[in-house]
């Protein structure tokens, strides 16, 4: 099974409240804050953790140097995808792909 969706079972076979936990680790394992593309109207906005909760809708409508790749979660869960703040979370966009019958490398 693909790494990113065994990892969604087994979040989504826990507690909610650990659920929330696992969660809560990622967030704060993000490197979002770091990132080239992350700006000052993003961090008062306190978005990042784009991978998991979607693109960024008022801040970041550029794309320059994309590190989703370096960062701890998207290793451990199995991220596929890049430029999550401009296009949209992991699931967003494979579910994209499935749509417009691209392959994902």
């Amino acid at each position: 099974m693909d790494p990113f969706k065994q990892k969604l079972q087994e979040i989504r076979a826990l507690a909610p409240f650990e659920q929330a936990q696992v969660m809560a680790k990622y967030r704060n394992m993000c490197i979002c804050p770091v990132c080239p593309n992350h700006n000052t109207c993003a961090m008062s906005k306190h978005e990042w953790f784009y991978c998991f909760t979607g693109r960024s809708f008022f801040c970041i409508d550029f794309e320059r140097t994309c590190i989703c790749d370096t960062c701890m979660v998207a290793k451990e869960t199995g991220l596929k995808h890049s430029f999550f703040c401009t296009r949209g979370s992991e699931t967003a966009q494979r579910y994209e792909h499935t749509l417009w019958g691209t392959k994902i490398p």
